[in-house]
């Protein structure tokens, strides 16, 4: 499954400022927190600079909880920068499908070439394509989220939701299956988050100014730039 060694931290900057993105464990005192992007051995997997997962398990855990990812069915999974994901979240990804349109849903071809080449097609799983997670999300303990979906940027999932269709951006979704709450802004207010996409910013800018990043107006935005 590969091994759990954290990046070895590279020399940084002077001109920025924050956590070390390269490092698999930006704070030592808790393992349990990682900067997945450093998991080098995941294949067709994008996660983006600051995203972490918290888990008292470690690299390992957030492994074992991309499900069903098969190489061969080409699918990838896309995480955004500064996400935040609580322990146990999971991903289901296209490898977990089995046909329906027959009398059975057994996958009888991936069990060696006795049951392989029996009709034509035998290997026409449904795919509904990449799975994606945009920027500043946050997804709750325990959660689920199925093949092929998108969750906009700053959106919030539940504690314990099943992630079965797309989230816009900036909502709030719960349950099973998941369904928008309330929207964390109104439109005008989402609209000018999207265009400023703060998490693309410099780290020193992000920096100077987390006071309003976390606590301040929307409406504060605009001078920042």
């Amino acid at each position: 499954m590969g091994n759990n060694r954290a990046v070895l931290q590279k020399p940084m900057s002077p001109a920025i400022l924050g956590p070390d993105p390269n490092l698999l464990h930006p704070v030592p005192e808790h393992p349990r927190i990682m900067f997945v992007k450093n998991l080098t051995d995941l294949p067709n997997i994008q996660i983006g600079d600051f995203t972490y997962y918290d888990d008292p398990e470690g690299p390992e855990a957030f492994r074992r909880n991309i499900l069903y990812h098969y190489e061969f069915t080409g699918d990838r999974l896309k995480i955004g920068k500064f996400c935040a994901m609580a322990t146990g979240t999971k991903f289901i990804m296209n490898g977990g499908n089995h046909r329906m349109d027959g009398i059975t849903t057994f996958p009888f071809p991936i069990f060696g070439p006795d049951w392989r080449n029996r009709f034509e097609g035998e290997f026409n799983f449904r795919r509904r394509g990449d799975t994606t997670v945009g920027n500043d999300v946050w997804i709750g303990y325990d959660s689920l989220v199925l093949p092929g979906v998108t969750v906009g940027d700053g959106a919030i999932i539940g504690a314990r939701s099943v992630v079965a269709g797309d989230v816009p951006p900036y909502a709030i979704v719960a349950g099973n299956p998941a369904r928008v709450v309330r929207m964390r802004f109104d439109e005008k207010r989402i609209a000018r988050l999207l265009e400023l996409r703060w998490w693309d910013w410099d780290v020193g800018e992000i920096t100077r100014h987390i006071s309003i990043l976390s606590a301040g107006r929307v409406e504060d935005l605009p001078t920042l730039r």
